[in-house]
């Protein structure tokens, strides 16, 4: 695919699954996903806590890097489950540079990266122009200075307050909203976002969202509603 294709779908997408296998449990992780792989418009790879991904918590004192082989094993089994529908999801790697550059003739379409990940110049002259970078950031600074980075899209949040992450207070949704204005870079709001609360972003247009979906009971109908909220307008 080229980087213009790519650019343009994801300027077009919506949903964005962090997909971490590990909450899946004990449900087949490959099963859920195929289920609700129709709806999403990105899927990042990111096995296991305390990957980041999106995740707001990119400047926590403990940064634990993606194991490599785990997360390239993973890639493979998503690459091979979407390669070759009528609908096809971006997939991206979460913050391994080197696992996204072996995976490139796979399909693999790009990589996200933490505040404290390889630096975004770096990742860019090692996968060259076609593939996707993404950013994570946490405060409307972080958002302007990205637009100085040879980047593609941003994540942002948290926006909601988020238990299993340890954030009392989100940034809330005009936050979201403000930060895609100061960005012609496609913002995905991230944190805390489900089922109750996604209309707030209708706005912005756009969500990334994992455990709301993963862990859901049904995971194909969470993921349909959540799209839907998202609409503009709705």
């Amino acid at each position: 695919m080229s980087g213009e294709l790519r650019r343009e779908k994801l300027r077009d997408a919506r949903l964005y699954l962090l997909f971490t296998p590990e909450l899946c449990a004990p449900r087949d992780p490959l099963g859920v996903l195929a289920s609700v792989v129709d709806s999403v418009d990105v899927v990042q790879v990111r096995p296991k806590a305390p990957d980041r991904g999106l995740d707001p918590r990119g400047s926590a004192p403990e940064l634990v890097q993606t194991h490599a082989r785990e997360l390239f094993d993973w890639c493979r089994r998503v690459l091979e489950l979407v390669n070759g529908r009528a609908r096809r999801p971006l997939v991206l790697a979460n913050d391994r540079v080197d696992v996204a550059r072996s995976l490139v003739d796979a399909g693999l379409d790009g990589v996200h990266l933490g505040q404290e990940d390889c630096p975004v110049d770096l990742a860019r002259s090692v996968l060259g122009a076609d593939l996707l970078i993404g950013l994570s950031t946490h405060s409307h600074a972080q958002v302007i200075d990205a637009g100085e980075l040879a980047l593609d899209y941003l994540g942002f949040g948290p926006v909601f307050a988020t238990a299993t992450k340890g954030y009392a207070r989100g940034l809330g949704a005009e936050a979201a909203w403000i930060a895609q204005q100061a960005t012609p870079l496609p913002i995905f709001p991230i944190g805390g976002i489900g089922l109750s609360n996604a209309v707030e972003l209708a706005e912005v247009g756009r969500a990334a969202v994992s455990s709301a979906i993963l862990c859901a009971e049904d995971p194909a109908r969470a993921a349909r509603e959540l799209r839907q909220l998202l609409e503009p307008g709705d």
